[in-house]
């Protein structure tokens, strides 16, 4: 289960960094759009559907890359204050009356979505019909499944922690990530002042 665990969250951490770049992307279509529109007054008429196609898309595969890492939004007024076997009990219970029919739902569903969108246009795909551009859309609904799919095996990683937990009592670690500059800080002074501590001591113990 350890194995398993280690291999989904290095192909969901793949998958999410990947995708990041859709910031970037959609980051320069709007700053070129905003550029064009008001300075040379010649606005285009792609920017506002990469925006979406790239937030969306970021939106989807972000998901099972964010499940790996915990950060998904919990309501743990109560959660927080149990045990981390009762913790793993409950996840367990809801993961597989929650979490894996409504992704299979998706997956089942996107699956459709997107195929009916490849058979448009003599199998060429679909594309937006209110975008002036006329820019395809058929990779982009693509997203759905793929995006299921990955949360799927992420989900069946997370129940195998679950179960781990149970037995152990203890939460296997998740993965590192990045943190935010603030929690950043807070970790930094909090070293500086165990060092600062840990010297006086030094000094305290020699004299």
């Amino acid at each position: 289960m350890l194995t398993y665990i280690r291999v989904v969250d290095q192909i969901t951490s793949w998958a999410g960094k990947v995708f990041a770049w859709c910031i970037m992307i959609m980051t320069f279509g709007t700053a070129y759009e905003v550029y064009v529109r008001y300075l040379l007054r010649d606005p285009t008429s792609w920017a506002f559907d990469l925006s979406y196609i790239m937030y969306g898309t970021l939106f989807m595969m972000a998901g099972a890359y964010t499940l790996s890492r915990g950060g998904h939004v919990r309501g743990d007024v109560l959660y927080r204050l149990w045990k981390p076997k009762t913790q793993a009990r409950l996840e367990f219970i809801l993961y597989f009356f929650f979490f894996f029919p409504g992704i299979l739902a998706l997956i089942y569903a996107g699956a459709d979505y997107a195929m009916e969108s490849w058979s448009y246009n003599n199998g060429t795909g679909e594309v937006a019909i209110s975008s002036p551009a006329g820019v395809p859309v058929s990779q982009f609904k693509t997203v759905i499944p793929v995006a299921g799919a990955l949360l799927l095996i992420q989900g069946v990683a997370q129940v195998f922690r679950c179960i781990i937990c149970m037995k152990t009592g203890e939460w296997p670690a998740h993965a590192e990530d990045v943190e935010e500059m603030e929690t950043t800080l807070l970790h930094q002074q909090m070293d500086d002042e165990q060092i600062k501590k840990e010297l006086g001591l030094a000094q305290g113990d020699s004299k």
